[in-house]
């Protein structure tokens, strides 16, 4: 028996004394978190956790989300998220979606993004693209951006496309909050 007269199941772990049993709440989350904890003991150097510490990619991702990603095999497929460090400072990373491929035509205008011509769907931009322009992305190259566009920074619009060997990580899950917890 605990101290408040619960008694202990065959594991040590304290159970419900609700009809129907179940296991207390802090006790699936402690084995959640243990979990975690060894599957990213396993996957180390393989996987990455990375804070989200600014609203540029809102809705997607918020201030305060955790994320796992995974290290970057092959060319990163439109639409993925990835991190890589900032241009101005290695130090920093940037959270980015792809939207460019490589060898690509990307205009901006009238807030839209096209792509060799063809307006691209973006069910994750937040707002309008601005400013207008045109590029060529290298075939060594994809072009990103912030699905929060006005307040997105750091993104391909004013530091060109990124190069395919400073990508390390796509992001694959955010894991915190728990309320917000998902595979992307």
């Amino acid at each position: 028996m605990t101290p408040n007269g619960q008694p202990l199941g065959g594991d040590g772990f304290v159970c419900s004394t609700r009809p129907g049993g179940g296991i207390r709440k802090r006790t699936i989350l402690a084995a959640a978190i243990g979990t975690a904890a060894v599957a990213a003991a396993a996957l180390r150097g393989w996987s990455r956790r990375f804070a989200v510490v600014e609203a540029s990619m809102r809705p997607a991702f918020e201030p305060g989300d955790w994320l796992i990603a995974q290290r970057r095999r092959g060319i990163p497929a439109r639409g993925d998220v990835i991190v890589f460090s900032a241009p101005s400072d290695p130090e920093t990373y940037l959270i980015k979606r792809v939207v460019g491929l490589p060898g690509e035509q990307i205009t901006i205008a009238d807030g839209q993004v096209h792509i060799d011509g063809e307006t691209l769907a973006e069910p994750w931009a937040n707002g309008p693209t601005f400013p207008d322009g045109d590029t060529l992305i290298p075939d060594d190259s994809v072009w990103v951006l912030g699905d929060n566009r006005a307040l997105s920074s750091g993104d391909s619009r004013t530091a060109g496309p990124v190069p395919l060997t400073e990508i390390d990580w796509k992001v694959v899950a955010i894991y915190w909050p728990s309320s917000r917890a998902a595979m992307t």
